[in-house]
């Protein structure tokens, strides 16, 4: 297969994916399973330990994706080569079947990325027993963990075709993957006075590297620098507009790479059309009708902080649940809620919670609208076994499919187990068996759209929201009910998008399909197990573990991604959608943003069928563009995120093609692993003993704008807030 035959029809691929394949190559061997499950496992524990910290560090697959390479290496040299028989059966292996191969490697880092993302489950058991104080019984927190993680293979499995298949699917995020791999592997002629791929690699990661040790040790402050405030450290108004953690961040920067990069994914790897569609959203959003939300004080805006995800009583204080719960039956106690009164939020919470059932909305109309043919001749070409470009067709001819039923067959068994979960145990979870269906269905109705989103322009839209809203109306007052729900409809649509993703790396670099699969489901296993086992352990070991008001100075254990999951466990479950967005509540208005979410897309949908020759009509992507912005992403991230992207994802793409072709997803690896190296190390030597940079005002992780999240009306008293006259 020659360059020439690449009719690919998406040219970021054409200038990344190669078109030849070796299907002889080994690729479960020994050591894809031994360092496999070790980088699972490592990375696993990793992210869930730094996860309840204060500084929550991810640590990607990029990171094994580089280390195992000399493992493998080494293996391949000091391996015995003898084949090795299974006794009683005729089944053979050979700890060393030849050269460490690239096939090998695609799937150890595909265990690697199995112990790298999250298990949202995780999040409930930690509500459960750092928030609430309450107990769960340890074998149903870890069957709830393992049946929300693996859910997610059913629908990967029936949407393959759509997604994976299917050329203009083409995932944008896998080309990084792909570029490091090719440098990793290939061989290529260095241009004089140039540098190889790899050259250029080891160089940025070194290079990020040593600078990471400025941001997350020595001068921490500088992840986020907002100069407006400290030019007017007395102004409110000042400080609201420049702080970049607190505020609108106008002028706020950060000299981080993980500030431009930890919330929103690389910048890099988000394609152009994309990008312009999230920037011209967050300036109407954020720079317009938030500012004329607060200043003209709708839903009294103005008594509690701009740039807050936390839940508030009336006088400005943060809400007391403990006055709304029934601690006996963990459930809604309406007599202390009529006594303490209605919960309140920030005025961006309020609009983001609206903004998310509009993105949710505009999901399903844009993908109808402008994807809905595609999506019905992709149907009738699997019918007739028609594909799409040379890698579809490369894979079709070398490799059997995972057939359809091994999919099913674990769908049923999952839905299974999550049955037992939660009717078992005593009902501790609160969910009775026809959530466990509704949820079901529901993530197997959005897992196409949002699918369809995510593998175009590297953004998707959550079921999050909804979940919430729908479970709190159906069965309100149970808070545990409600994020359960939550899990097993959300997460499970997003761990199919992680596998369908996963799958369509192994399309690029022509991994056998039923391999695929089953590292797949080997590594959802291990990481879900060690996520659970590690965050148990912590839980039961920490003192006062998520608790800043009661844990020691400096102690970095303060959980706050988890904050904002509780904070929705009562805003959605304990005092439910029909007391914060329905008639009894505060914020019934919001609901008028589904039927706006379902309007938006049709006007550019009319213009780009009237005007086909008007391009940029058909990159206007409604559910990107009023996407943003949400938790726990800040201005600075917003900030740092445009002004890269848009250098290289438009200047360097169109000025110097060839070198963005050659080193732009590499550089995107490079700058990951030097982060991630330097964290670790950084934490282990220094940071795991106590032994924290010098004392100044430049390591602390603020902004140094106090005043930015105080209320700006007379009259209310919040600890560490002047009170205005």
């Amino acid at each position: 297969m020659t360059e020439d035959e690449n009719d690919c029809p998406i040219e970021q691929v054409r200038l990344t994916v190669p078109t030849t394949d070796d299907p002889t190559l080994p690729c479960l061997t020994f050591r894809t399973w031994f360092l496999g499950i070790i980088s699972c496992g490592v990375l696993a524990f990793l992210n869930q330990f730094f996860g309840y910290r204060q500084n929550a560090l991810t640590v990607s697959s990029v990171l094994a994706q580089i280390v195992v390479l000399p493992m493998g290496r080494m293996m391949e040299a000091s391996l015995p080569r003898k084949a090795i028989r299974i006794p009683g059966t005729r089944w053979s292996f050979s700890l060393n079947p030849g050269p460490f191969n690239m096939k090998e490697h695609v799937l150890i880092t595909i265990l690697a990325n199995a112990g790298s993302s999250s298990v949202y489950a995780v999040g409930i058991i930690t509500i459960v027993k750092a928030f609430y104080h309450s107990e769960i019984h340890p074998l149903a927190a870890l069957l709830l963990t393992q049946s929300t993680q693996l859910l997610g293979f059913g629908w990967a499995g029936l949407f393959r075709k759509f997604l994976v298949d299917s050329p203009y699917m083409w995932w944008p995020a896998t080309l990084v993957q792909v570029s490091l791999f090719r440098a990793l592997h290939e061989e290529e002629k260095r241009l004089k006075g140039g540098l190889s791929r790899l050259q250029f690699f080891m160089i940025v990661l070194i290079s990020s590297f040593s600078y990471y040790i400025v941001p997350n040790y020595l001068f921490q402050s500088i992840t986020a620098l907002s100069f407006v405030c400290w030019i007017w450290k007395d102004s409110f108004k000042a400080q609201q507009i420049g702080s970049g953690l607190k505020g609108f961040g106008i002028g706020s920067f950060g000299l981080d790479w993980a500030t431009v990069a930890s919330f929103l994914g690389s910048p890099l790897a988000t394609p152009g059309f994309a990008m312009m569609n999230m920037l011209v959203g967050y300036i109407i959003i954020f720079y317009m009708v938030i500012p004329l939300s607060y200043w003209n004080n709708w839903y009294e805006a103005r008594r509690f902080p701009m740039y807050s995800f936390k839940t508030y009583n009336a006088d400005g204080t943060i809400y007391n649940v403990s006055k709304v719960l029934n601690q006996s039956s963990f459930s809604f106690n309406q007599e202390g809620y009529d006594e303490y009164g209605k919960v309140n939020l920030s005025i961006l919470f309020v609009l983001a919670y609206g903004l998310s059932f509009a993105t949710l909305a505009a999901t399903v109309s844009h993908v109808l609208l402008f994807h809905g043919r595609t999506i019905w001749e992709q149907t009738k070409a699997s019918m007739t076994n028609k594909f799409g470009d040379v890698h579809t067709r490369i894979m079709k001819e070398n490799y059997d499919s995972v057939p359809q039923w091994w999919f099913h067959s674990l769908l049923i068994f999952v839905i299974g187990l999550a049955l037992l979960t939660c009717e078992g145990f005593g009902r501790q979870l609160q969910l009775p068996y026809w959530g466990i269906i509704l949820a079901v269905c529901l993530a197997s109705l959005f897992t196409l759209p949002v699918g369809v989103i995510v593998a175009t322009t590297n953004q998707g839209v959550g079921l999050n929201v909804i979940t919430e809203m729908i479970i709190g109306y159906m069965y309100p007052g149970r808070p545990l009910a409600n994020v359960v729900f939550k899990t097993y409809g959300d997460n499970s649509m997003w761990q199919a998008i992680q596998f369908l993703s996963d799958f369509k790396l192994g399309h690029y670099m022509k991994i056998p399909p039923k391999s695929m699969f089953i590292v797949q489901l080997v590594g959802t296993l291990v990481a879900s197990s060690i996520y659970f086992a590690t965050s148990w352990w912590l839980l039961t070991t920490v003192e006062f573990i998520c608790d800043p008001s009661k844990l020691p100075t400096g102690s970095p254990w303060t959980c706050p991604g988890d904050d904002v999951f509780y904070n929705a466990s009562i805003i959605w479950g304990l005092v439910g959608p029909q007391r914060m967005f329905g008639n009894l509540g505060l914020y019934s208005k919001m609901n008028y943003f589904f039927l706006f979410g379902i309007l938006a897309p049709v006007p550019f949908w009319i213009l780009s069928r009237k005007f086909p020759k008007w391009k940029w009509v058909r990159l206007v992507n409604i559910p990107i563009l009023i996407n943003c912005p949400g938790p726990p992403v800040k201005p600075v991230n917003y900030n740092m995120w445009f002004a890269v992207g848009m250098f290289f994802n438009f200047v360097v793409y169109k000025r110097f093609k060839s070198w963005w072709a050659r080193h732009n997803y590499i550089l995107s690896a490079g700058l990951d692993a030097g982060v991630a190296f330097m964290a670790i190390i950084c934490y282990l030597v220094l940071q795991n003993r106590n032994i924290n940079g010098p004392e100044w005002w430049g390591l602390e992780v603020d902004d140094h704008c106090p005043l930015a999240n105080c209320p700006s009306v007379p009259g209310i008293n919040v600890k560490g807030c002047p009170i205005i006259q």
